[in-house]
């Protein structure tokens, strides 16, 4: 099956999924969930698995559900993987999240991915399919609206890395929800040093604008961590916590990778935010010192702007720092 580069794919935005139960009545009800039993063989192959579950009895529907949609998981891949043309529709409607105009291949419908009606778009079944098939194939773990309530502040910032404002607020309030709103901030406050760029991003804002007093108290408590303080003083915009030299360079990558981290190919914001309006003789003397701030993103940030900046001195400076970047990587070692 076709490989999507997770640096073309921009992280994105959650969806919104029914119950398991629901799912598996969705493809108890496709069109050629009847015939496959014929099409399919030998017996125990994904048919064989659908027709056994689909007669479980009632003690033990939750396990006939899970059991008819890994079998329809692999239905689905394995008509998808033979058929290019409708792996790329299938994605492509996904991501617009729009209803098409016109048909759309009946091979979809009849699988149970797209509605058999107009407006043509994805039904729940093919949003599940489309999800598992991005997982697989770009890395990209997308999402689903309520299930992280249950989890760790790490886990919590990583999905909301691609939640828009309104979703994230609601993902949210169900994580707080039965939780003492002092202790979230701190356990928020204290997965910052430990999660990606992005993250950290979101775990600012959540604690600037979020989690009221109580996470701007936990955030005004990281200003003097090493590195950790000076990003949040620079997202947060708390002028009285400067960067010591040593840290500029840090906090330099870590905004500009949390671009990166989104994805999508946006390079030149990436570049701005490290020019910040200097000219390019600046930001070739800036560029210089990335190399000290040992991010682990450095050497990422520095390939974009060796690719992508549009001046010679800059895109020097930066070959230069990466190989200053490699040199210091061989000695630690």
């Amino acid at each position: 099956m076709r490989s999507y580069d997770d640096d073309t794919l921009p992280l994105q935005p959650p969806i919104r999924l029914p119950d398991a139960a629901t799912l598996a009545s969705a493809v108890r009800a496709a069109p050629l969930a009847g015939e496959l039993k014929a099409l399919l063989d030998p017996p125990d192959g994904p048919q064989a698995a659908l027709s056994d579950a689909s007669q479980a009895e009632e003690g033990d529907e939750r396990a006939g559900d899970a059991r008819v949609l890994e079998a329809w998981a692999r239905v689905c891949r394995t008509r998808l993987a033979a058929d290019e043309r409708l792996l790329l529709e299938l994605i492509r409607m996904f991501l617009s999240r729009e209803p098409v105009a016109g048909r759309v291949p009946q091979a979809l419908t009849d699988l149970g991915l797209v509605r058999q009606a107009e407006p043509y778009t994805l039904s729940w079944l093919g949003l599940w399919v489309a999800r598992l098939i991005i997982a697989e194939t770009a890395g990209q773990e997308i999402p689903v609206m309520g299930t992280l309530a249950g989890a760790d502040a790490a886990t919590l910032l990583h999905g909301l890395r691609s939640y828009p404002e309104a979703e994230r607020s609601e993902e949210l309030a169900g994580w707080l929800a039965g939780r003492d709103r002092e202790r979230a901030a701190a356990e928020i406050a204290g997965a910052l040093a430990g999660v990606s760029p992005l993250s950290r991003a979101v775990g600012v804002e959540l604690l600037e604008s979020g989690l009221g007093e109580e996470g701007r108290r936990a955030l005004r408590g990281l200003l003097e961590e090493p590195r950790l303080g000076a990003v949040v003083a620079a997202r947060a915009g708390r002028e009285e916590r400067r960067p010591t030299p040593d840290e500029i360079a840090w906090v330099l990558v870590d905004m500009a990778a949390a671009l990166l981290e989104f994805g999508g190919g946006e390079a030149g914001e990436v570049i701005d935010s490290i020019a910040m309006g200097m000219d390019a003789e600046e930001q070739a003397g800036t560029i210089a010192i990335l190399a000290f701030g040992d991010h682990p993103w450095t050497g990422r940030v520095l390939r974009v702007v060796i690719d992508h900046h549009p001046d010679e001195r800059v895109t020097a400076a930066a070959r230069k720092a990466l190989r200053r970047l490699r040199g210091l990587a061989d000695i630690r070692t």
